[in-house]
Order: structure tokens, then C-alpha cells, then sequence
């Protein structure tokens, strides 16, 4: 086993500068990383609850229903049903009766307008969430690789023999391995979420746009 340690201590004295630099910078603790991803996972914990909030509280609850008595011509129920409402589907029907006199054509462009105006506030951190969910693996693995790379090294530069070399490197690598676990528990729950919202968000809109087609649909019958 010494020998080893003297081949390990040749190898690291031919190393060059940046090899030798970039060497010390692997044989730190992976515990660093481990950190950064306790860290990640609280922030998307917080994002979720904060996205689930808003979802909930910005949508209307009978936009089905109201959209029936768009299409009917019930106007003013409408506007009176959603006063102190918001969200993109009280906003497009607000903003969409404000310029009713206009014509179906004005008012089409500004649901279009409004709905632009809208979406990206639903949109908000779900990047975050998307990219964390990408990613955290291979921040997870980049930990274990550094574990290995230090387990190894460890080996090498000690003079433990039989059961020793084993219990030295499956314990830095089981310990290392820890990396990878933890970033897959963060990347999983932010994967769903992301999807999750992104699937409402597609429902909200298509809710929108029923409420939108109700409305330019009765102005343009009225026109007729």
C-alpha cells in the first residue's frame, strides 16, 4: 500500500499548475454543494407556496358560468358580478365591457391586449422552478463526482490495508453518493410543481378565452 502513496505522490508532483489547481479544488469537502442545494430546495418550496397562493386567489370560481350570460347579453350582471374580482379573467371581462361601445372588433383586441398584459404574472418563478428542476441532478452529481474524486485520493495518500482500503472507500463514496440523492429529492418536487402550474395556467387560459369569445360573440350579435 505505500507504494500506492509514493505512485499517488509522483502523479501529483507531475501534475501542471492548472491540473494542480484544479486537483486542490476537487479534494475540498462536497459538503459545500450539499448547501447550495438545502438552499435551492427552500427557495422552490417558498415559490411553490407563493405560486399556489396566487393561483388560487386570482381566478373566478364561476368563470363557466359566465361566460353563458356573456353569451346571453347579460352585461351588466356581469360587470356587477365581477366587481372587486381579479386576475386575467376578471380583467379581460372588465376591460372588454369598458370598451363594448367600440365594437366587437375593439373589444377583441383588447382581450388579445389584456391577456398579453396578464399571463406573464402567472408566469412568474415557474422559469425558476423548470430550470431548478433540469438541473439539481447534475449539481447533485457534480457533489458525488467530487466525494469519489476525494474518497480516492484519501486511499491513496493513507497506508491502511486489508478490510481498512474497503471500509475507507465505500465510506467516502456512500458518503458521497448522499449528493446525488438530495439533488433528486430537490429536483422531483419542482419538476411536478412546474408542471402542476403550467397545467393551470393552460386551463386559466382557455377559461379567458371562452370568456372573451362569449362576449365578442354577443356584442356581434347584438351589431347584427
Amino acid at each position: 500500500m505505500s507504494s500506492i502513496a509514493v505512485i499517488a505522490q509522483a502523479h501529483a508532483e507531475n501534475l501542471g499548475w492548472l491540473s494542480s489547481k484544479l486537483l486542490g479544488f476537487t479534494l475540498t469537502s462536497a459538503e459545500w454543494v450539499l448547501w447550495i442545494l438545502v438552499c435551492l430546495s427552500v427557495l422552490s418550496i417558498g415559490i411553490m407556496l407563493e405560486r399556489a397562493v396566487y393561483f388560487a386567489r386570482y381566478r373566478l370560481a364561476d368563470s363557466e358560468a359566465l361566460a353563458v350570460r356573456l353569451a346571453r347579453g347579460e352585461h351588466e350582471a356581469v360587470r356587477v358580478a365581477i366587481q372587486g374580482k381579479r386576475g386575467m379573467e376578471a380583467a379581460i371581462i372588465r376591460e372588454g365591457l369598458a370598451s363594448s361601445e367600440q365594437g366587437a372588433d375593439t373589444v377583441e383586441q383588447v382581450i388579445a391586449s389584456t391577456m398579453a398584459r396578464e399571463r406573464p404574472q402567472y408566469e412568474r418563478f415557474l422559469s425558476f422552478l423548470g430550470t431548478l428542476g433540469n438541473n439539481a441532478p447534475f449539481i447533485g452529481l457534480f457533489g458525488t463526482v467530487l466525494g469519489i474524486i476525494k474518497a480516492f485520493n484519501d486511499l491513496g495518500a493513507s497506508n491502511v490495508k486489508g478490510a481498512a482500503i474497503q471500509q475507507t472507500v465505500m465510506g467516502g463514496i456512500s458518503e458521497a453518493l448522499v449528493a446525488t440523492a438530495v439533488g433528486l429529492a430537490v429536483a422531483i418536487p419542482a419538476v411536478v410543481a412546474f408542471n402542476i402550474f403550467n397545467r393551470q395556467l393552460k386551463t386559466l387560459t382557455s377559461r379567458a378565452n371562452a370568456l372573451g369569445h362569449a362576449l365578442v360573440g354577443s356584442l356581434r350579435a347584438e351589431a347584427r
